[in-house]
C-alpha cells in the first residue's frame, strides 16, 4: 500500500468523527520530545481544523497531573510516554477505554498494550533502553554492560533521571529488578549512585548532557542517544550486554475529558501511518506501532538488541510501580545530589 493510498484511507476512516469535531479544540498532554510535540499537534490542526492547546512533561510528571485533575480533568488526551504510568492510569480509572477501528493495523505489541489495559491505552511506538557515551570522553574501554558503568573512574560523570518523574528511568528501575531481582538491583543502584553526577526531570536530558561534554555517560532510550548522533555529536549507542528493557510509547483517553469527540479524532489519526511518520521528521527514531508507517532507518533494530521478556501488566500495576518509586525514594532518593 502506498502513501497516497494510506492517507486517503486514513482521511476516510476519520472523516465522519472529524466532521463532528470541526472547529472544536483539544487539550494534548504529551511526553515525547518538545519538538515531536509540536509537530505533532501542528499536523493534526492542519488535517482535522481542531485546534490543539499541548503541554509537554515527562510521563511521570504527566500522571501525577492527571491524577491530580481526578473528577475535574482539564486535558482530553495523553500521547506518547513510556506504557508503565499509562497502564497505572488505566488500572485506577483515570483513562477510558476505547477500541479504535484503527486498531487492526497496529502491531502485535501494540495491541497487547490495548488488551492488558482493557482497552485503555494503546501502543504507538517502542523503543529499548541502553545508554549512550561522548566518545572525546571515553576514548578506551569503552563501557558495554550495565556493570561497567560502576568502574569508579566514571565517578560523577553519568546521569540518568529521576525515576518518580522520569518514565525512562522507571524502565530502568523496573528492567533492574527483573534482571537482578529487587534487592540485588537496589544494591546495584546505590553502588551506581557513586557515579551519578545528577538525577534529571526529563529522561532525554542525561544524553543532551553526554552530547555536550557536561557528563561522559548518560542512560536513556537508544533512540534518544541515536537522535544526538544524527545531530552531529560525539554518541555512541550502547545496547547492554546483560540485556535491557523496553517502552512500548502508548496513548490514553484521559476519562471525563471536556473534548470527547476532538480526542477520538486524535486518537484514530495517531495511530494511523502518516502520523506516526511525522516523529522521525522531528528526529524522534523510535519503532512506530503501525504496521505500515515507515520505520526511520536511523532506530535502533530491535531485534539486534538482547530485550528482557519485559512484564508490563506488573510493572504498570498501581501497587507495584507505587512500591518500587516508594523505596526508591527511601534507599537512593535520599542519598541526594
Amino acid at each position: 500500500m502506498n502513501r497516497k493510498t494510506l492517507l486517503a484511507t486514513a482521511a476516510l476512516a476519520l472523516a465522519p468523527l472529524t466532521a463532528f469535531a470541526q472547529s472544536k479544540e483539544l487539550v494534548l498532554y504529551c511526553s515525547v520530545g518538545e519538538e515531536w510535540c509540536r509537530a505533532q499537534s501542528e499536523a493534526f490542526t492542519r488535517e482535522t481544523g481542531i485546534n490543539v492547546l499541548m503541554t509537554r512533561k515527562s510521563s511521570g510528571e504527566t500522571f501525577a497531573q492527571i491524577k491530580a485533575e481526578e473528577g475535574q480533568p482539564r486535558g482530553d488526551v495523553w500521547w506518547g510516554g513510556t506504557g508503565d504510568p499509562h497502564l497505572q492510569a488505566a488500572q485506577e480509572g483515570l483513562t477510558e477505554e476505547y477500541r479504535s477501528p484503527m486498531l487492526a493495523e497496529v502491531q502485535d505489541w501494540a495491541l497487547r498494550q490495548a488488551e492488558t489495559s482493557g482497552f485503555k491505552t494503546v501502543g504507538i511506538y517502542a523503543g529499548a533502553l541502553g545508554f549512550g557515551y561522548n566518545s572525546t570522553m571515553v576514548t578506551e574501554n569503552a563501557p558495554a554492560c550495565w556493570a561497567d558503568l560502576l568502574d569508579p573512574r566514571f565517578a560523577d560523570d553519568i546521569q540518568v533521571a529521576n525515576p518518580n518523574s522520569s518514565g525512562t528511568s522507571y524502565t530502568m528501575l523496573a528492567t533492574m529488578v527483573q534482571l537482578m531481582g529487587e534487592d540485588e538491583a537496589f544494591a546495584y543502584l546505590a553502588k551506581l549512585h557513586a557515579n551519578i553526577s545528577q538525577y534529571t526531570k526529563s529522561g532525554s536530558a542525561p544524553i543532551r548532557a553526554a552530547a555536550t561534554g557536561e557528563s561522559a555517560i548518560g542512560i536513556v532510550f537508544m533512540h534518544d542517544a541515536v537522535a544526538q548522533t544524527v545531530e552531529g555529536a560525539p554518541i555512541v549507542t550502547v545496547a547492554p550486554c546483560e540485556g535491557t528493557g523496553y517502552e512500548v510509547g502508548s496513548m490514553s483517553l484521559i476519562k471525563g475529558g471536556p473534548n470527547p469527540e476532538a480526542a477520538k479524532v486524535w486518537y484514530d489519526w495517531a495511530l494511523s501511518a502518516a502520523a506516526q511518520e511525522i516523529g522521525a521528521t522531528a528526529k524522534s527514531f523510535q519503532v512506530p506501532s503501525n504496521k505500515n508507517a515507515a520505520t526511520p532507518p536511523e532506530a535502533p533494530k530491535l531485534a539486534d538488541v538482547k530485550l528482557i521478556d519485559y512484564d508490563f501488566a506488573k510493572f504498570g500495576s498501581s501497587e507495584v510501580r507505587t512500591a518500587l518509586l516508594a523505596r526508591w525514594d527511601a534507599e537512593i532518593g535520599v542519598l541526594g545530589k
